[in-house]
């Protein structure tokens, strides 16, 4: 956090002549109020959230992340080795899958829309879909000019399918106008005119224009001119018999002859067939909004050709977007599309698909990431702040070759881990990609919560898979401490199943083995009971505080009728009760007195009968 050294901007509940600092997080803004310094007084801090990235808590536009997500993973298994015509309809496949899903939220948010009572509810569906509108109408062009890049004829019917897809209501402007009592003198009349000459319907423009002529008869000449060079313009039709060559020749004839029109001023009198004429001279496509912007691609001037059609001269965002991508600008495309769009979704998925098309390998930025992973890294880590599209961040990550691994590791720690369960989908992620340290961290945090709750099993559980020696230690004892209480063991099923793990400390190692010494006394092998028993004493692995417990537990097996216990076994337990008691009493500890002199007793009433066995054995 820092401080801010100006004037504070006002913002609801900060008080007046207060400081402000303030912090950015990949959702929202915090700000908040500062010491003032030149007072040297401390006022109650007030924290407020300035701006939230909402999109991501939408339930729609969450379906836009999740769909997305899958479509940027299959995109990242396309091999570069591949020869570029053989991946070039691959990336327009996964471009148009991106588009779809883009259509699908717009259609869905629309009937939000019109189903919803709340009145604000239905302005912010409405709201976001014309930003989808405007991202799908952006990303179609993209797809045509940069991805799909088709030869110069065939790119000219592309444009005008995109004019056509994107300004559909052209048809229901016409149809106002044909049944009004004077067509030619209604409001939409040249618009829809232009509308017709920007998606190539050169036949419905001359129908129209011959309404207007009808209404002058004084510039019949100059709307015949104008007919006539309709009629003539030409059109490239990919599957027809005639060769790029041949079309070119056409259109610079025609050309040529529109260009003598208009400098003898042959349309001068009549703004709008002048408009008409240029935008012909020019034709991609385009209409009074979106496809106005197409009008430029074959002129020399694409922004003085804008200009044309806006009322005030300056452009909005989308229409200088737009323009830029008739500039074959990317950057610049994708640099406004960052300041205009509310957050990181469009340039980061579309800055990857060019990237793998090889269209940005040029741009770096200073600071060592490059633009596509840059863009991609500041889209994750706003997923990461959303409680369950945190899981689709982690494979943009993983796809950042550079940062992508610090980010994640970064993120990864600030996953609130509410239940075991996330806890266990992050814990898996860290493990997938070698997180140690992460890893410790996670488990650490699940053991001490589950000592908290004396959710004995599950702590012991986090901590074998921490590989954390001490606190593995720590609840090793906890659980020979429930045993002495109670006589029982908990979580018998972990114990059970510890395996190799039991390695981790001296201690887990001991609860392990004595676990398996109750298993082995209860299936009645007394002979191997007896000699792991005595092994945990022996060895030390068992702590000498528990001997008492040990050894107690041998006195079933001293007094069987059979001799369990050899006479060198004997004697070994003898020394452990006679180091035993040695120790506690020159720790002056209390010793339990009837007890020590019944496993004397009993451990000599052993030797004797150990004895005599070995020495009838012997002859």
């Amino acid at each position: 956090m820092e401080e801010v050294d100006v004037e504070p901007v006002n913002i609801s509940g900060i008080r007046p002549g207060k400081r402000m600092g303030f912090a950015w997080g990949p959702g929202d803004i915090l700000v908040y109020e500062t010491q003032n310094k030149a007072s040297g007084r401390r006022s109650c801090a007030f924290i407020h959230v300035v701006r939230k990235d909402e999109d991501i808590y939408s339930p729609i536009l969450r379906k836009l992340f999740n769909e997305s997500h899958h479509i940027f993973v299959g995109l990242q298994t396309i091999k570069d080795d591949l020869p570029s015509k053989s991946k070039k309809p691959q990336f327009v496949s996964i471009s148009r899958n991106y588009r779809s899903v883009i259509r699908a939220c717009m259609e869905e948010l629309q009937q939000a829309a019109v189903s919803a009572n709340d009145t604000d509810m239905a302005t912010q569906y409405g709201n976001q879909v014309s930003i989808l509108l405007a991202i799908e109408l952006i990303w179609n062009l993209c797809e045509v000019l940069f991805i799909d890049a088709a030869p110069a004829g065939s790119l000219l019917l592309h444009l005008l399918d995109w004019v056509r897809l994107h300004k559909s209501d052209v048809d229901e402007k016409a149809k106002g106008v044909l049944q009004s009592d004077s067509p030619a003198e209604h409001r939409d009349y040249w618009d829809v005119v232009l509308s017709y000459v920007l998606q190539g319907r050169l036949e419905d423009t001359r129908k129209m224009l011959m309404k207007q002529a009808m209404l002058q008869p004084a510039a019949k000449s100059m709307y015949k001119l104008m007919d006539s060079l309709l009629s003539k313009m030409p059109f490239y039709n990919p599957g027809g018999t005639q060769t790029l060559t041949e079309f070119d020749v056409k259109w610079r004839n025609w050309h040529e002859e529109v260009d003598r029109y208009l400098k003898d001023n042959s349309f001068a009198s009549n703004q709008h067939l002048e408009v008409i004429c240029k935008v012909s001279d020019s034709l991609t496509q385009g209409t009074s909004h979106e496809a106005h912007r197409v009008a430029l691609l074959r002129s020399g001037s694409p922004r003085s050709s804008m200009m044309m059609f806006l009322d005030s001269g300056v452009p909005e965002p989308l229409d200088s977007i737009l323009l830029a991508a008739f500039e074959f600008d990317i950057h610049q495309v994708i640099k406004d599309c960052s300041i205009a769009l509310n957050n990181w979704w469009f340039v980061a998925h579309l800055t990857d698909l060019l990237d793998h098309c090889k269209l940005l390998q040029s741009h770096n930025l200073h600071f060592g990431s490059n633009l596509r992973e840059f863009l991609l890294l500041e889209y994750a880590s706003g997923l990461f702040t959303h409680h369950s599209l945190w899981q689709c961040a982690v494979d943009y990550f993983d796809h950042c070759p550079e940062f992508g691994r610090v980010y994640l590791e970064l993120q990864i720690e600030r996953v609130p881990l509410d239940t075991e369960r996330k806890a266990l989908k992050v814990l898996r992620i860290c493990e997938e990609r070698q997180m140690s340290e992460q890893v410790r961290s996670i488990c650490k945090i699940m053991a001490m919560r589950a000592v908290r709750n004396n959710r004995l099993g599950s702590a012991l559980s986090w901590s074998i898979r921490a590989k954390d020696a001490a606190f593995a230690t720590l609840i090793s004892e906890r659980f020979l401490q429930d045993y002495c209480a109670k006589g029982t063991f908990s979580d018998l099923d972990l114990i059970d199943n510890l395996g190799s793990t039991m390695l981790l400390s001296d201690r887990l190692t001991f609860l392990g083995k004595y676990r398996e010494f109750h298993k082995l006394y209860g299936e009645k092998c007394f002979s191997d009971a007896a000699k792991l028993l005595l092994s945990l004493m022996t060895a030390k692995i068992a702590p000498q505080s528990f001997w008492m417990t040990l050894l107690t537990d041998a006195l079933p097996l001293l007094e069987q009728k059979e001799v369990i216990f050899s006479a060198e076994q004997t004697y070994e337990l003898m020394y452990c009760l006679e180091e035993l008691t040695s120790s506690l009493i020159t720790a002056e500890e209390d010793v339990e007195v009837t007890k020590v002199e019944m496993l004397r007793l009993a451990l000599a009433r052993n030797l004797a009968s150990a004895i005599v066995k070995e020495g009838t054995m012997q002859t």
